[in-house]
């Protein structure tokens, strides 16, 4: 299988595409005003315990306090009276590569939030969900640092393979090897992408974890409560780190510097793989060339039409997710089952990819359209569950209802595509969602540095509703100044009050 990942890195935002076979299959955004924290570690201090909710509110210098359950709060066998007496602790979770964690050390039973911790106590802790919306971050103890081959965890004496990897010699292998580097009393997964790798790449990533965490060590005891002690690597390493494999193709940056920092961290990290990386340089936007721009917009759209003439309608509410199949213009050739089958066939493919491109979490609730043959209901489950199987995140299935009610879940980390790109419709309330001032401002950045070579003049005027307006001459205005100086033309905002807010026009002075 083909497969590329495409890295459109601007000053404003970074976008990284994976393209199987030509298809958009994962999107992932960053912008510097909305940076993601999974994985930072941060020293925080218990502020609030709550016993009837067996958790606690930690302080760690973000703008809402986390949120963490008794069940990631570390406790090691004989360590306990030593928690108690408010000792500094940090532990290690397992949960990469869709591994099971439960050998690690965990509370023992019957323990509660308030045996573990108290008010005003201060934790080493790891955020292992993103802040959304009123909700802080998700916070663990079980403090885990990924690299390429191998997930440290500092105080936990295990050793994990991932599930991925089947070749039982091979699993023996790295066990073998993990067993012989590690030092005593410290844990590690070994994950999906070193199932090829050699004693002497595992010993350095192995080495590179252990400097790490003796600086997050040193670290903690010289900065306050509320800092960040230790920050992951930023999305687009991040990315190569844990996308980056043998089975890619190539990666393809539009962006010199961001460019040269992949290639550095490839040398380091996964030499062999180094001239795969390329620099992409063509006029065409590398998004449009691979048709990106389209797929990324038809993701953010409810209702998704298959080849065969049904459609599926997604909908998203506070507590989950909602497919609904239909059978649309779809007519069918034999009878009205026949029908309905096929259609809720090729609905499980469609449904497992816009699942994964929308980077839907949670509960997901598929409504397939009623089928009287319990093998026919056999069957569209067992598609199902094939079907998800290239998801990364970790998903749970249940088989289809007489009703023809999937029940799933979804692993979630962070924010979905649409909640990333879009916002509450002002219009209506907050019933609906329309694109957000930044994507639109966003969008009409990148249609005038697409344009600006082809154009005459040295003017360009741009029409917009007034809360984009705003956006662009104050928040982006730094953003207006750099690209004014790359495509060499003024440019002048326009405030419409009359437009909706994701239409503008651009006009080019002659």
């Amino acid at each position: 299988m083909a497969s590329d990942l495409v890295i459109n890195a601007t000053e404003y935002e970074v976008r990284i595409a994976l393209v199987e076979n030509g298809n958009l299959v994962e999107l992932n955004l960053e912008r510097p005003t909305e940076k993601g924290l999974v994985g930072n570690v941060y020293k925080g201090k218990v502020v609030r315990v709550l016993p009837g909710m067996q958790a606690a509110f930690v302080e760690i210098g973000l703008e809402r306090t986390g949120f963490l359950y008794v069940d990631d709060v570390h406790v090691v066998s004989g360590d306990f009276e030593r928690r108690m007496r408010g000792c500094d602790h940090a532990g290690g979770d397992g949960d990469h590569d869709s591994m099971s964690v439960d050998a690690l050390d965990r509370r023992r039973p019957g323990m509660n939030i308030d045996d573990l911790l108290q008010e005003g106590q201060e934790i080493l802790v790891q955020i292992c969900k993103e802040p959304m919306g009123t909700k802080g971050a998700r916070l663990t103890c079980h403090i885990t640092l990924p690299c390429r081959n191998l997930v440290f965890m500092p105080m936990t004496d295990h050793i994990g393979i991932s599930r991925k990897i089947e070749d039982e010699d091979i699993r023996q292998r790295l066990r073998e090897d993990i067993e012989a580097l590690r030092p005593a009393g410290t844990g590690f997964i070994v994950r999906t992408m070193a199932e090829d790798a050699t004693h002497e790449e595992l010993e350095a990533d192995m080495e590179f974890l252990l400097h790490v965490w003796d600086e997050i060590q040193d670290a903690k005891d010289k900065i306050g409560v509320g800092s960040l002690v230790y920050e992951d690597l930023d999305i687009t390493l991040r990315a190569v780190r844990d996308l980056f494999s043998p089975d890619i193709s190539q990666v393809v940056v539009d962006d010199q510097q961001t460019y040269s920092r992949i290639r550095r961290f490839v040398r380091i990290f996964a030499p062999n793989l180094e001239d795969k990386v390329h620099y992409y340089q063509e006029d065409v936007p590398l998004f449009d060339a691979y048709g990106i721009e389209t797929d990324v917009g038809r993701a953010l759209e409810r209702k998704i039409w298959l080849r065969c003439g049904g459609y599926l309608y997604i909908e998203a509410t506070e507590a989950l997710t909602v497919v609904d199949v239909n059978t649309g213009r779809y007519v069918g050739k034999k009878g009205l089952e026949e029908t309905i089958f096929k259609t809720n066939m090729e609905a499980v493919k469609e449904i497992a990819y816009q699942v994964r491109l929308r980077n839907i979490g949670g509960i997901i609730i598929i409504d397939f359209i009623d089928m009287e043959e319990e093998a026919h209901r056999d069957e569209v489950f067992r598609a199902l569950k094939e079907a998800v199987k290239k998801d990364k995140s970790r998903v749970n299935i249940l088989r289809v209802s007489e009703f023809g009610l999937v029940q799933m879940t979804r692993k979630r980390n962070r924010e979905d595509l649409a909640h990333m790109m879009c916002e509450p419709c002002h219009y209506c309330d907050g019933e609906g969602m329309h694109k957000s001032r930044r994507t639109v401002c966003y969008e009409i950045f990148r249609k005038i540095s697409r344009n600006a070579k082809k154009m005459p003049g040295a003017a360009v005027t741009v029409k917009v509703h007034p809360m984009v307006a705003t956006m662009m001459l104050k928040d982006e205005a730094a953003t207006m100044e750099r690209l004014e100086d790359e495509v060499h033309k003024r440019l002048t905002i326009v405030s419409t009050k009359d437009f909706h807010i994701e239409r503008y026009e651009i006009t080019w002075e002659k």
